[in-house]
């Protein structure tokens, strides 16, 4: 799975980052971002800013895409 994060539409809740902070970072402009590792792919740029979720944390990783209010995460199953 591949999961990113439409910055337009994040309403800044940090839910995401609660829920899976493996996988999701807010950072100081109020908006959450994705992360691999340890990097923040902090460049808005849609779809351009995805990243491979690790098996571990699909799950997760979904139930933060259902909770999220600014409906702004984006999953992608892996082809």
């Amino acid at each position: 799975m591949k999961v990113w994060i439409d910055q337009e539409l994040c309403a800044g809740d940090r839910l995401c980052e609660e829920i899976c902070p493996e996988v999701f970072a807010f950072l100081d402009d109020g908006l959450s971002y994705v992360k691999q590792g340890d990097t923040v792919l902090n460049t808005p740029g849609g779809s351009s800013q995805m990243v491979t979720v690790s098996p571990a944390f699909e799950k997760a990783v979904a139930e933060a895409v259902e909770e999220c209010p600014g409906e702004c995460i984006v999953m992608e199953a892996e082809l």
